[in-house]
């Protein structure tokens, strides 16, 4: 059978090179006798994928791509790109949005996840007091709750844009919604998702914590990529979030370590439920961040990403997860 290359994405300076922040996964690669291929991620992003693709060569055969987060329509229009030059993306765009974007694996995880309601977008707008009123009635209607989209919060704008103190409270659910739909502008994904607000360990005591708002590769819009616990870089915190992301490749945890926002931590999840969960949601390389809990109960899935766009911590050694994709 072929052997999988790699696709990443290429240094905007220097296209001839890969983008640094995954130099050295192709470094890495190159030693363990993989192959890969560049790509122009602002060309992804602007629409123009076969031009992205110029580099891979013809009849490239099976691919994974390593990169910064791709909308899901850009993500299908690149495995299109690839197709016409014989390339095959392993992971279909379906398989991408259902691990990337929270509606597509909610439903496999409710109740190993915080409770979670969304509203889908109608362009740029945000959603209506009625459908909100809604969505924090479906939510239980009352409590706190984090405001983000499908794939991202703006933690860092915690109290303006993601924090929801008191769902009975529908004109703060608005204010709240509407500075996060105007901050994430053309780049909201999806739509508007309301999600119970739960409590965490943290490094120093409990940490008050959900949904997960931006971690990895992500250069949509300067911001970081993927998710991680909620309000785990807030300054009156006093620690993050007891938290570690979890590496499955055709349902089988290939790497376990901290989440990238706090690459030393030392880390040992509880997953004994979690492979039955990752094998029904059906996609071949995915992540799963897990949290634990503030009492003690055990560990919450508090976000699931496609791996082809979730972020390494730095520090770890990825040569086995790197070797099971060629090998894929």
């Amino acid at each position: 059978m072929p052997v999988p290359s790699m696709l990443f994405p290429a240094d905007p300076l220097n296209p001839r090179r890969p983008d640094p922040h995954f130099a050295w996964e192709a470094r890495l690669l190159r030693e363990l006798g993989g192959e890969h291929h560049l790509v122009d991620h602002d060309a992804l992003l602007g629409g123009r994928a076969e031009e992205a693709v110029q580099r891979v060569p013809q009849g490239g055969g099976p691919l994974w791509y390593r990169g910064w987060m791709l909308p899901s329509t850009r993500y299908a229009e690149f495995a299109a790109a690839l197709t016409a030059r014989g390339g095959n993306l392993l992971t279909s765009p379906p398989g991408y949005a259902a691990a990337h974007e929270l509606p597509g694996w909610y439903g496999v995880f409710e109740g190993a996840t915080p409770p979670s309601v969304w509203i889908p977008a109608k362009g740029t707008a945000a959603p209506t007091p009625e459908e909100l009123a809604d969505a924090a009635t479906r939510l239980g209607g009352s409590g706190p709750a984090i405001v983000k989209d499908y794939v991202k919060s703006r933690k860092h704008e915690w109290h303006e844009a993601c924090y929801v103190p008191e769902l009975a409270d529908l004109a703060a659910v608005g204010r709240v919604v509407g500075r996060f739909v105007e901050l994430q502008g053309e780049f909201l994904a999806g739509g508007v998702v309301l999600r119970r607000y739960e409590e965490f360990e943290r490094t120093g005591g409990p940490l008050r914590d959900t949904a997960r708002p931006a971690d990895g590769p992500d250069g949509a819009d300067g911001t970081d990529g993927a998710d991680s616990a909620d309000g785990t870089d807030k300054a009156d915190c006093g620690g993050r979030a007891v938290e570690a992301r979890v590496w499955w490749l055709d349902g089988r945890p290939i790497l376990v370590g901290p989440h990238p926002d706090a690459p030393h931590q030392r880390v040992d999840p509880d997953l004994s439920e979690v492979p039955a969960l990752v094998r029904r949601l059906g996609c071949r390389f995915v992540t799963t961040d897990l949290a634990s809990r503030a009492d003690g109960s055990g560990w919450r899935v508090v976000e699931v990403g496609d791996g082809q766009v979730s972020d390494l911590p730095r520090g770890v050694d990825a040569s086995g997860l790197l070797a099971s994709l060629i090998a894929a």
